[in-house]
């Protein structure tokens, strides 16, 4: 399987919209990714699984650190390599734009996304306590920090 990462068009939402609607309980509707548009901060790619779209990632560059506010893969493209290829864009993305660290808040019981997260050099720094509804859950906050 051939797997490719580019920049999110807004001819990929309507299905990325799907993707979050088959994904989370609380899923970003078109309009939360349209909106992205609109913002110079926003840096948002997608996956492309042999031609189709398998999944997408983001941040906002707010001051130099980069708040990764949405990772997703298609439950069908799950485990084959896509997340870590979107990490990988997302950091190298950031990176070049000289960001001094990286953060984003998981589901504490979410054990796939803190493994891939940890793999990519995110640790822990603390809890924010029932963050998540449906189901109320809290979320365990993780910084990639870079020493300037």
């Amino acid at each position: 399987m051939e797997i490719t990462v580019r920049e999110l068009r807004e001819e990929d939402i309507p299905r990325l919209a799907e993707i979050e609607a088959e994904s989370f309980s609380m899923p970003w509707s078109a309009k939360d990714f349209q909106e992205l548009f609109t913002h110079s901060y926003c840096r948002y790619i997608v996956a492309l699984a042999d031609g189709e779209l398998a999944g997408s990632a983001g941040y906002r560059n707010i001051c130099n650190e980069a708040n990764i506010d949405n990772v997703v893969v298609a439950p069908k493209f799950r485990n084959i390599g896509i997340g870590s290829a979107l990490m990988r864009e997302i950091i190298a993305m950031g990176e070049a734009e000289h960001v001094e660290g990286f953060t984003l808040e998981v589901r504490v019981s979410n054990t796939a996304a803190l493994r891939l997260y940890e793999k990519f050099g995110f640790v822990s720094e603390g809890i924010r306590p029932g963050f998540y509804e449906r189901p109320r859950e809290d979320a365990n906050i993780m910084w990639k920090r870079y020493t300037i």
